[in-house]
């Protein structure tokens, strides 16, 4: 029991020095509220326009891949839900590349709190609710019209297919910053993975060619953020043509990934040497 608390202990610390450092940036951007309110509404605007483009399409087709407007609504903003989570608690990792090259990472090391910690809430960004409440939109008015029977069973899946989807893109911006220990520079790798994961997955898997859906499905499992427990929720096949069991294992996969990614910046970390080392 005592190992138990011991253990438990630095999360606590962990969560609590998050909170302080997003509420002490929270304050600080509130301090000019027209400026937020206009970030925030620019930002939902630019991520809207992704949607808009879907609409046009379906202003000139009736199907996309098999599936109509409100199926795809369902994957954009299930997907786009997952990334605003991710990219508004975890985006600032990326950033990590320069404080590396400019040596203010030392900084970090020697303050009482995790370093992931302060490097995910550092200059927190508000103004990215923006895009997030923009991508709750969409998905709430996908949910209340996809042809879906809603039992338990499904609204907790489709609950779970959001909270897991944060988690691997989460994971994936982890894995991007723990790379940045050596490579210094490589934002725009993790952002493949990550903002064009969300750009893939915006669309039916059955658009794509199988070996592409493979590769996201076995190598980087981006399918496991809606694409499978999605197609779970409107009742169709995979194209890969998995068991159905494997539909349920996004939270499972959320957790490999995330502990891959975990040990992986642990090692960067362990690995780090000072720019005046």
């Amino acid at each position: 029991m005592a190992e138990s608390f011991g253990r438990a202990a630095p999360v606590r610390h962990g969560i609590r020095a998050y909170l302080l450092i997003v509420a002490m940036w929270v304050r600080s951007t509130l301090t000019y509220r027209a400026s937020f309110a206009i970030m925030a509404v620019g930002n939902a605007a630019g991520s809207g326009l992704e949607f808009v483009t879907i609409l046009l399409m379906f202003s000139h087709i009736d199907e996309l891949g098999g599936f109509g407007l409100p199926e795809v609504a369902l994957l954009y903003g299930s997907s786009a839900t997952a990334l605003g989570l991710a990219d508004l608690l975890l985006g600032n990792v990326e950033r990590l590349g320069a404080r590396v090259r400019d040596g203010t990472l030392d900084v970090l090391l020697v303050r009482p709190a995790p370093v992931y910690v302060q490097v995910a809430a550092d200059r927190f960004a508000l103004r990215r609710i923006g895009r997030l409440l923009q991508a709750v939109v969409v998905l709430g008015w996908a949910l209340a019209r996809v042809p879906v029977d809603w039992t338990p069973g499904r609204v907790v899946l489709a609950a779970a297919m959001v909270v897991s989807g944060a988690a691997i893109y989460g994971a994936l911006f982890t894995l991007g910053a723990a790379f940045q220990f050596w490579a210094q520079d490589a934002a725009q790798v993790q952002n493949s993975f990550t903002y064009g994961g969300n750009a893939m997955l915006q669309y039916p898997p059955t658009v794509f060619a199988k070996d592409l859906v493979r590769g996201v499905t076995y190598v980087i499992p981006l399918a496991f953020v809606n694409w499978l427990p999605a197609l779970r929720l409107l009742g169709r096949e995979d194209p890969l043509g998995l068991p159905s069991w494997v539909d349920f294992l996004g939270p499972v996969v959320a957790a490999v990934v995330c502990g891959g990614a975990a040990l992986a910046w642990r090692a960067g970390l362990r690995g780090y040497r000072s720019t005046g080392s």
